[in-house]
């Protein structure tokens, strides 16, 4: 293990579609950060498939990871890494087991300490490649299985202020994509198509019992049962429209909550993360939410808004810092989950 001031993390992960290695310093500063994605795989079938996923892993691992050490420069890593870290959920359990596997087999090779780590804590961690977080902080966590509000009160502690309670932000995007024709993932054509239309459709924003939860399935809904209707009716559908009336509601339901729970919780800091966070439209409105609330706001780089693994080694960082390592014995959690506040 190296004694040098600086401490470098290898990470993994691997939790859905994306296979990735990375070396991370001190938490936020990528040394490399090396990701082989199967979206050309997965296109065709409209999702991600588990069984292909988990072969696509197995075949890009071994690849990844001697290329993140490469880049890196590390030719000892018993001496030059501090510890070894990888997603242990939530994901897809075959995806992520290799991930897992590949993490606990090169720290016990190595004699380097173990750290598994919570993939939405990943996603909320890669706001410190821009700036280092002040708490009380509280994180938007938008990406396509989740849609999260989480209160972090101090370092390397998460809950849960606000969820989905159906479909995630991301996971609507891709649904409506696909009614309107497009390719899996829809998320990026969405917000080039929305910046071309009109949003003067009016689509429902769902109200939830509790005051920050959010709800996407009757928005989907909404726009399906739109297309439906003017189809019958042999109307021309202006997809670009559709496209920026659903963003907008979307984006018009992440902010009220988000509003809420400013008023609520007063926190020092706001995050952005998750690869929803990419949205150059729900980027602006989180902007302006934080100028007018006078609040510090980082955002995840886009680059690093999808999965990879320089987030996993910036969210390890904060567990290393505190000792919190992980035995060898660890096992995916596929529904893993921050507590609920």
């Amino acid at each position: 293990m190296t004694d040098s001031h600086d401490n470098l993390i290898l990470a993994f992960e691997s939790s859905a579609d994306e296979t990735s290695a990375s070396v991370v310093k001190n938490g936020h500063i990528i040394l490399s950060n090396i990701v082989a994605t199967q979206i050309a795989s997965h296109q065709r079938f409209g999702g991600i498939v588990p069984e292909v996923a988990s072969r696509h892993h197995l075949e890009w691992i071994d690849r990844v990871t001697q290329e993140a050490l490469m880049q890196a420069h590390i030719t000892d890593p018993e001496t030059q890494l501090s510890a070894v870290a990888a997603t242990f959920g939530p994901g897809l359990v075959g995806s992520l087991l290799i991930g897992l596997m590949a993490g606990k087999t090169f720290a016990m090779v190595h004699n380097l300490p173990f750290i598994g780590v919570n993939h939405l804590a990943g996603h909320i961690s890669a706001a410190n490649f821009v700036k280092a977080t002040v708490y009380p902080a509280m994180a938007i966590m938008v990406s396509g299985g989740h849609t999260e509000l989480v209160w972090m009160a101090k370092e390397n502690v998460f809950q849960i202020i606000g969820t989905t309670l159906d479909d995630a932000a991301g996971e609507a995007f891709d649904k409506v994509g696909r009614i309107l024709g497009l390719k899996y993932p829809a998320g990026k054509e969405m917000q080039e198509m929305a910046q071309k239309g009109h949003a003067d459709i009016h689509f429902p924003i769902a109200h939830t019992e509790a005051d920050f939860d959010f709800s996407f399935s009757g928005l989907k809904s909404a726009v399906l049962n739109y297309v439906h209707h003017e189809k019958q009716l042999d109307r021309t559908i202006n997809k670009n429209d559709v496209a920026a009336s659903f963003q907008k509601a979307v984006i018009e339901a992440i902010i009220e909550k988000v509003t809420l729970a400013i008023e609520k919780f007063q926190p020092q800091q706001l995050l952005l993360g998750g690869g929803v966070a990419a949205n150059l439209a729900l980027r602006c409105a989180v902007e302006d939410l934080a100028m007018k609330y006078q609040l510090v706001l980082t955002e995840a780089p886009i680059e690093l808004s999808g999965d990879n693994a320089a987030m996993i080694g910036a969210a390890a960082f904060l567990a290393y810092k505190q000792k919190h390592f992980s035995g060898l014995d660890l096992n995916v959690d596929p529904s893993l989950n921050f507590t609920r506040m």
